[in-house]
């Protein structure tokens, strides 16, 4: 079975899933007055803080992740 017609018999949940592993959301947060981005899962769980909006971004592509701005 090729990767198109695996991805044509995915079920609902299957799909909502799909690709979930390969992103990480970065947002801007305050910890104790301290402006930082921090770095969450795909699931919401917080990974890391960084001070730098840039040094997050390349940390989770280091990572082998795609990282996403949440605003």
């Amino acid at each position: 079975m090729n990767k198109i017609e695996r991805i044509r018999q995915m079920s609902a949940q299957e799909l909502a899933l799909f690709g979930k592993q390969d992103i990480a959301y970065v947002r801007r947060v305050v910890v104790n007055e301290v402006s930082g981005y921090a770095v969450h899962a795909a699931d919401g769980t917080q990974i890391a803080v960084f001070s730098e909006r840039d040094v997050a971004f390349a940390t989770v592509r280091q990572h082998d992740l795609e990282p996403l701005s949440v605003h």
